[in-house]
């Protein structure tokens, strides 16, 4: 399977009430229905999905650059609610109304956040979705090393963002190479989706690496979001072969959120939303 990862039709940078950028990117029509895309671990917004389906399904899809990657100002100490915050404002300032949105990965928390905050989307997928991995139910469940970096960001944030500065693009690169099931190696691995995802790695860490530290003790400690209060409907979609993202594929995140839908798709690993762009996209609008 080749899948053409095509780079942005439009890029910018949009200036905030409080004189910050957010950086941005878009595929589809620019008169599309506009859905958000809050980007997987140390990826900036160039790493889009499913460009092939945009213009068929009417969808201007807008992936953002989270606070300290890419070409988002920096904001050390942000929390989850503060993103909820910028996609609000980024919202209004650009016409966008309630968009839709999908959280990817480590994006995932960040999306939750701002279906929790009233009025910000009006429906949210999440795709191979990071898991509350600080949450007690997982205590047994996760590999030592992960339990000691989790146990790390919940006691010690500040610490724990000292550890994951220590990483870098070709670390990550090599970190998700090592980890995947075959099935995510042969979609990350072949052209042209290997440049593209390399090169969203590259302009993630482009102001260093405390934006990816920042967002990952945030996407591993205790989340603070009150998950029963979502009235937003929210899709879960995870491959059957991912392992990685969350021990139970997401089955008790589901659970936590009312009227949430879980989608496990066979065959598929963590890459499922560029195996299966098409269907993630017609099932959110």
């Amino acid at each position: 399977m080749i899948i053409d990862t095509p780079a942005p039709v439009r890029t910018g940078e949009q200036r905030l009430p409080d004189g910050r950028l957010l950086g941005w990117a878009e595929w589809g029509p620019d008169d599309g229905r506009p859905v958000l895309l809050s980007p997987g671990a140390a990826t900036s917004r160039r790493l889009g999905f499913g460009a092939d389906v945009l213009d068929g399904l009417g969808v201007r899809l807008i992936s953002l650059d989270r606070p300290g990657l890419g070409a988002s100002s920096p904001v050390p100490g942000r929390t989850l609610a503060d993103f909820a915050a910028d996609v609000r404002a980024f919202a209004g300032l650009r016409g966008l109304g309630r968009p839709a949105m999908v959280g990817n990965s480590q994006g995932a928390p960040f999306a939750l956040a701002c279906a929790a905050a009233d009025g910000v989307i009006g429906a949210l997928s999440l795709v191979s979705a990071a898991d509350e991995v600080a949450d007690p139910r997982f205590a047994e469940a996760l590999p030592p090393e992960l339990r000691r970096l989790v146990d790390l960001a919940v006691a010690d944030p500040a610490a724990a963002e000292e550890v994951f500065a220590g990483f870098s693009p070709g670390a990550m690169w090599d970190l998700v190479m090592a980890r995947s099931p075959a099935c995510d190696v042969a979609v990350y691995s072949r052209e042209p989706f290997a440049s593209a995802y390399r090169t969203a790695l590259d302009e993630a860490f482009a102001q260093g690496p405390a934006g990816y530290a920042r967002d990952t003790v945030l996407a591993m400690g205790r989340w603070g979001i009150d998950l029963a209060s979502i009235t937003t409907p929210v899709a879960l979609w995870y491959g059957a072969e991912d392992t990685a993202h969350s021990p139970d594929q997401g089955a008790g995140l589901a659970s936590r959120i009312p009227g949430a839908v879980r989608h496990v798709v066979p065959g598929a690993g963590g890459s499922v939303l560029w195996t299966h762009a098409g269907e993630i996209l017609r099932g959110l609008v």
